[in-house]
């Protein structure tokens, strides 16, 4: 007997914040396209708007939802319908070419979008074969777009995805250390279309999996190995009212790049990175119109009226695990999570600290051991 369990469902479950995100973005996006575009007297809606706000709005991560493929696949799908339309008349054949030859143009254009599909046929079947018909798809097209980078961006997804040329998190042209994979972004594209997936996954996607896939090895493979086994115990700790003059000092005589910050009952509040006075004064420099040196002096300068302390400037955001959290666990918060240490909490109180060094120095250590 055939399995049938191919005909089953092919997606995971979705989260509910992922349901509410989609739901919410696409009524969203589509009742303020519809207004747009009757406000400048370009009708209203199309069905194939839904289709194009759904891939927007709930799969922002798929090539086929990027904007040139939304915008340019819609509107080459409108125009070849329209070019149809205007060369043959009415008929089931006429209905039929034009979508054959929409799929044709975005393909060529390397703009798929399937609702592009269903723009030409609308178009055909409701013989809407005019210029304003035209504009109405290309102005929605690209208002959904515009709608849907303001949506995503809002509820913290990235849309539209970075190419791997454009330039990372940190303005270079490096990708992320996750997807450094010692394949260049051709060799991933061969891989994409050896296995039939170029149009379904994008290149940046890929890496993004396979760096995934490969941290979740290194993970698992560290399973037995705890941040009790590399953190630094032997803590030195601030106080929020410290002042910065000596947070500075503490910074420059004992060489650390991190400090945390605890109440006096021992309580971790936040930790103060090297950085965060560099930021400080340099917010400073520009607030006062100084120079960056100048308002590093006087950000430490202690003896000055209501000069800021360590609990003005700490960042209280941040990750905490516990001594029995694998190391593993530390690879994407460290390697570009955007933390330079992570702090080890046994309920309220800070016990330790894991910083990228102890990471680098516990890989190396357990590598040579392997």
């Amino acid at each position: 007997m055939a399995d049938l369990r191919g005909l089953g469902p092919a997606m995971a479950g979705p989260k509910p914040v992922d349901v509410a995100r989609a739901a919410t973005g696409v009524a969203l996006g589509l009742l303020l396209v519809g207004v747009s575009l009757r406000w400048l007297g370009l009708g209203w809606l199309i069905a194939p708007f839904g289709a194009s706000a759904v891939l927007i709005y709930a799969v922002p991560n798929s090539p086929l939802a990027q904007p040139w493929s939304v915008v340019v696949g819609n509107s080459v799908s409108a125009l070849v319908a329209l070019a149809v339309l205007a060369a043959l008349p009415p008929s089931e054949w006429a209905v039929a070419l034009a979508v054959g030859l929409a799929i044709l143009a975005m393909l060529l254009a390397r703009a798929l979008h399937p609702p592009g599909g269903a723009v030409a046929l609308f178009m055909a079947v409701e013989n809407a074969g005019d210029v304003l018909m035209l504009a109405t798809v290309a102005v929605g097209s690209a208002a959904l777009v515009g709608l849907g980078i303001l949506w995503n961006w809002s509820v913290g997804r990235s849309y539209p995805f970075r190419q791997p040329a454009q330039p990372g998190a940190h303005g270079t042209l490096d990708p992320a250390p996750q997807t450094r994979l010692g394949l260049d972004p051709a060799d991933l594209a061969g891989i994409l279309e050896d296995f039939h997936q170029s149009a379904n996954l994008g290149v940046a996607d890929l890496a993004r999996l396979i760096g995934a896939a490969e941290q979740a090895a290194a993970a698992r493979r560290m399973e037995n190995f705890t941040c009790a086994d590399v953190m630094s115990r032997d803590l030195v700790t601030v106080g929020p009212e410290a002042p910065l003059s000596k947070v500075a000092e503490l910074f420059r005589s004992r060489g650390f790049t991190s400090l945390p910050v605890v109440a006096e009952d021992g309580r971790f509040l936040g930790l103060i990175f090297q950085l965060d006075l560099i930021r400080r004064a340099r917010e400073d420099a520009f607030r006062l119109h100084r120079s960056l040196l100048a308002a590093l002096v006087r950000l430490i300068d202690d003896h000055r009226s209501k000069a800021p302390m360590a609990g003005d400037i700490m960042q209280t955001a941040v990750q905490r695990v516990t001594p029995r959290t694998p190391v593993g666990a530390l690879l994407p918060i460290l390697s570009d999570g955007g933390a330079e240490a992570v702090p080890v909490v046994v309920g309220p109180k800070v016990v330790g600290i894991v910083t990228r060094t102890d990471l680098v120095s516990a890989l190396a250590t357990r590598l040579a051991q392997g």
